[in-house]
Order: structure tokens, then C-alpha cells, then sequence
């Protein structure tokens, strides 16, 4: 439970874009969505994992929540915005672009890699000898994920959005920043938890239902053909 409420209360970011790009979405939107996520985190995380913590009875320290806000969303904001202003002083933008940034990326996918291997080196036992636990993670986790793209694409229709804007606007509604999920579960209740295998198993869904909820996206494209695009 408190795995999923770790994963569920926390808003995408960074791999909106990627979904954006899959579906021809605006990235200047995408931008202005991922933006205003961030200072949802910042102000917003600790206070309703908080709340829904203790609504499910579920004890957790605000002061180590809090922390791990700090530690995980504050501190890497601070150092990339400090390092891109000094960066883009001494090397300027062509040098931040082309080489600065694709070193930056394979380092974050390495080390995104080796927290999964150390996850996974921790739960395999339990994830072998626990089908049915992952499968109670996995089921609702993916009705959440599916429910959450459909009232966001339906509403964009509604409202006659271009395809553009309602595609990312429905992909952030209903993906999850789950390294900074991952991260907390594993600072509150340790590597070995139920709350780190539930994250976890939100990690290994992410990807593959991201991925056919843009091929709806694509496909249904001609509906929004109508609207006027930005």
C-alpha cells in the first residue's frame, strides 16, 4: 500500500518528454507541464503522501519524507540549474548541447540501470516466490495508469484540444516519476520493503503501458484532425 501511494503521488516529469516526442506533441507545452510538476513535488509530495499514508494507517515520519524530498527533488534541481548557468558561461550553448547533455543522459541511464540491478538483487527471491503479491501490485497499478490516459484524452476531445496538447497533457496525467518513487521507498522502509517491490513493479510496467498508450494516441490522431492545431 504504501508503495503505491509513493508511486501513485508522484507526478512525471522527464520521460513525458519522450511520449511527447512519440506522438508529435508540443514540446513547448510538454515544457510548461513537466515545469509545473516539479514545484508540485517540491511543495506538494511530502504533504500528501503524508495524508494518505495516515489514512491508511501507514506510519511514516514527516521529517525523513520531507528529507527525502530534499535529497532526491531540491538538491539535483539546485545542482543542475547552478552547473547549466556556470556550463553555459565557460563553453556556451553548442558545447552544452552536443557534448555536455549526451554524456549527462548516459550517465543518468547507468545509473537508473544499477539501482534497478541492486532492486531486483534484493526482491528476486521475493518476486519468484510472491507471484500472486506482484500480480495484486501490478493489476491495479495498470487500471490506474489506463483510467487516468482515458478521462485526460476524453476531456482534451471535449474541450477540442489539438491532438498536440491533449496527447502529453494525458501521458503526464497518467505516468508516474517513479525514480523519485523507488528512491523514498527505499529511504522510508528500506531496500528489502513491500514499498520498494511495489515501486518497483511500477518501474517494469511504466515502460511497456506508456508505450501502447501512445500507439492509441497515434491511432486515434484523425479524431482531433478537426481541431485547430497550435
Amino acid at each position: 500500500m504504501a508503495g503505491a501511494i509513493l508511486l501513485g503521488a508522484a507526478p512525471c516529469t522527464a520521460m513525458v518528454f519522450v511520449w511527447s516526442y512519440l506522438t508529435d506533441g508540443d514540446p513547448l507545452y510538454t515544457l510548461v507541464q513537466v515545469a509545473t510538476n516539479d514545484i508540485i513535488i517540491l511543495f506538494a509530495y511530502a504533504p500528501i503522501v503524508g495524508f494518505l499514508m495516515g489514512l491508511s494507517n501507514i506510519p511514516v515520519p514527516y521529517d525523513t519524507l520531507f528529507l527525502s524530498v530534499v535529497l532526491f527533488v531540491v538538491i539535483p534541481l539546485t545542482a543542475g540549474y547552478l552547473s547549466r548557468r556556470y556550463i553555459l558561461s565557460k563553453k556556451g550553448q553548442e558545447w552544452f548541447q552536443t557534448k555536455f547533455i549526451p554524456k549527462l543522459n548516459t550517465v543518468a541511464i547507468v545509473g537508473l540501470l544499477l539501482t534497478l540491478v541492486l532492486l531486483f538483487s534484493f526482491q528476486g527471491n521475493i518476486i519468484l516466490e510472491n507471484p500472486l503479491h506482484i500480480a495484486l501490485i501490478a493489476i491495479p497499478l495498470t487500471i490506474q495508469t489506463y483510467v487516468i490516459f482515458a478521462i485526460a484524452y476524453c476531456w482534451s476531445w471535449l474541450w477540442k484540444l489539438p491532438h498536440r496538447v491533449a496527447a502529453p497533457a494525458s501521458f503526464i496525467g497518467a505516468s508516474n516519476f517513479f525514480e523519485l518513487a523507488v528512491a523514498v521507498a527505499i529511504t522510508l522502509f528500506g531496500l528489502e520493503s513491500g514499498a520498494a517491490l511495489a515501486t518497483v513493479v511500477g518501474v517494469l510496467e511504466e515502460v511497456p503501458i506508456m508505450l501502447s498508450l501512445v500507439w492509441i494516441a497515434n491511432k486515434t490522431r484523425h479524431f482531433f484532425k478537426s481541431k485547430m492545431e497550435i
